[in-house]
């Protein structure tokens, strides 16, 4: 399986802003967008024109980065969301927000979508009795997701429930039996991903 092996937190620090890639690290002050708030690189302090591309493909990137999957998995991304009714852009944050792995970290079963990732691929958890291991799984309204009766690594998914203050309102979460259940699909004012996609979607218009 293709993935980004680079470092989490020189993404963090091109976007100029915490995309929360390393879990409990990016609430600490070794966090490095805190230490050096600039760009990584030789040329990260000086001054870079800001055209209508610039930002159209800076907001592309960041939202790639938050979910943490690869170009050509966007595209696909956006190539579904462009033939499905209603706003594209809504259409495909909401499909991004579905993917399995971004769940977990949303119902706080998971530290980071990283973690999320690996305790998806182990087979550690199910949906609706039977277990999945493909993060990018697209979860429905209805689905109930639950941790494997066997799994070793309920301590590890108890720890990260501890880091987590609110459960987003099309979510249901109980930290205690380490189960939860898709309510409904997310409206856009419920999801909190800090990008513009109305910018992504110009960007691939052109």
């Amino acid at each position: 399986m293709a993935r980004d092996t680079g470092s989490q937190c020189k993404l963090c620090r091109r976007e100029g802003e915490k995309l929360y890639l390393k879990g409990a690290r990016c609430y600490t002050d070794k966090c490095a967008v805190d230490r050096r708030s600039y760009p990584p690189g030789q040329h990260g302090l000086t001054r870079q024109r800001q055209s209508e591309y610039r930002l159209q493909l800076r907001e592309k990137q960041k939202a790639r980065r938050f979910y943490q999957i690869l170009e050509k998995q966007f595209r696909n991304y956006y190539d579904k969301a462009s033939r499905q009714k209603g706003v594209t852009g809504d259409n495909l944050l909401r499909m991004l927000e579905c993917r399995f792995d971004n769940v977990l970290v949303r119902l706080g079963f998971a530290a980071s979508r990283r973690q999320a990732r690996q305790l998806i691929n182990h087979g550690h958890w199910t949906i609706n009795g039977h277990r999945v291991d493909i993060p990018s799984f697209q979860l429905r309204e209805g689905d109930k997701i639950a941790v494997a009766e066997k799994s070793s690594a309920k301590e590890v998914i108890a720890e990260a429930t501890a880091m987590t203050a609110v459960v987003p309102a099309w979510l249901q979460a109980d930290h205690d039996a380490l189960t939860a259940q898709i309510l409904r699909l997310p409206d856009r004012g419920e999801i909190t991903t800090p990008v513009q996609e109305q910018l992504i979607v110009e960007l691939y218009s052109k």
